[in-house]
């Protein structure tokens, strides 16, 4: 892990006055720029080359002589062949000439080696580095062990296929396109191994990701991200925020559902077994009566990265949940950085974060407020490792 007094001494050469946000040009990287505009700082994202025109050219920021924004969101798009090129010496140099504070996203961790994040890359990251690696599921300390450490509830894991005896889900990722999903459900062994053959002969899967594969209970009911913010700096208030709550779209599991069981029956086998790709998010609100238990979820999932990835979690996180019948919340992902669901936010805010602040909060502009007043107030060191 990069030493924390290294960090400190490149923060010594930031002008405080003149910072800057990173972000990688995907996800949510234009909740993180429309933020950072909001609240007067620039924002530079990094694209890859093919799929940039997003950030380079229908989000670009257009400012006025005296560098009012006029519209737009991304001060300055930099476009390499490779989302990893941010690695490099010289785009990390270029990054800390702009004092540049680097907001980490799901795209950043997928694209970019996670030894390297930890170990190379010298620019500061709003929040904690070392919780990086949770998200995944191979690692021994991984977010289902930071959920036994805080005693919060996720779905059973069947530890071997041979034991299944009811639905299941099987998490594992997409066999040539790593970022996203080769998730699928089974009910019995024998659908195990006949969807699991399917998918693998569809190229959809990898037989070696399969042997590594988790699987987990299956929990009927929805699906509800819940996206916080606990904030270091805070003194008074609360530090811990709920900004808003997401759910998601799939594909191609949301057009399934749309369909009467009679004609799911009737599709050819390529098309029977959904897929679980990320599309899209829309918003939801959650009964009031059920906001404390998320509270007390969030509660103790921060003082768990407080108590075993000091200086624990800083910043934006997404706990992500299922309800079953009886209202019981199981977690079944968390995100120890931004989420993915939070553009929904963008702008317009969300109605928790909007009620707490009484302005429009999205993520990225909470993140960005943060930002701002660490620098304001001499306190960067407090917020970036």
């Amino acid at each position: 892990m990069i030493d924390r007094e290294r960090v400190l001494k490149i923060l010594e050469e930031y002008d405080e006055d003149r910072v800057s946000v990173g972000v990688i040009a995907s996800h949510s990287a234009l909740d993180v720029c429309d933020g950072a505009v909001e609240e007067g700082l620039r924002s530079i994202a990094i694209c890859e080359r093919g799929r940039e025109s997003t950030y380079a050219r229908y989000f670009r920021a257009v400012r006025d002589s005296s560098g009012k924004l006029i519209r737009g969101a991304v001060d300055e798009p930099l476009v390499f062949d490779k989302f990893s090129e941010v690695l490099t010496a010289k785009v990390q140099e270029y990054l800390r000439s702009h004092n540049t504070i680097f907001a980490p996203n799901r795209s950043f961790t997928s694209y970019c080696s996670i030894d390297a994040i930890e170990n190379e890359f010298a620019v500061p990251l709003f929040g904690t580095r070392s919780l990086l690696r949770t998200e995944d599921r191979t690692e021994k300390r991984n977010y289902y062990w930071l959920l036994e450490k805080a005693k919060l509830p996720f779905p059973e894991k069947i530890d071997d296929p041979s034991d299944i005896d009811g639905l299941v889900i099987v998490k594992l990722p997409h066999k040539t396109k790593r970022l996203e999903r080769g998730f699928f459900t089974a009910a019995s062994a024998k659908e195990f191994r006949e969807k699991s053959s399917a998918l693998i002969k569809q190229g959809e899967i990898g037989r070696g990701d399969l042997a590594s594969a988790r699987i987990e209970r299956y929990i009927i009911g929805p699906v509800l991200n819940f996206d916080f913010f606990y904030s270091p700096l805070e003194k008074s208030a609360e530090r811990l925020e709920l900004l808003g709550i997401d759910w998601r779209f799939e594909t191609s599991l949301d057009g399934h559902v749309r369909l009467p069981a009679d004609q799911q029956l009737t599709l050819n086998p390529a098309q029977r077994i959904p897929g679980y790709t990320v599309i899209g998010h829309n918003s939801a609100t959650l009964r009031e009566s059920a906001l404390n238990t998320v509270f007390e979820f969030a509660e103790r999932w921060v003082r768990a990265t407080q108590e075993h990835y000091s200086p624990g979690i800083i910043g934006p996180f997404t706990l992500q949940t299922c309800v079953d019948r009886e209202e019981d919340f199981y977690i079944y992902d968390v995100a120890p950085r931004i989420g993915g669901g939070t553009n929904v936010h963008m702008s317009l805010g969300h109605p928790y974060a909007n009620a707490l602040w009484h302005r429009p909060m999205s993520t990225g502009r909470r993140m960005a407020i943060e930002i701002k007043r660490a620098a304001d107030e001499g306190r960067l060191d407090e917020i970036v490792t």
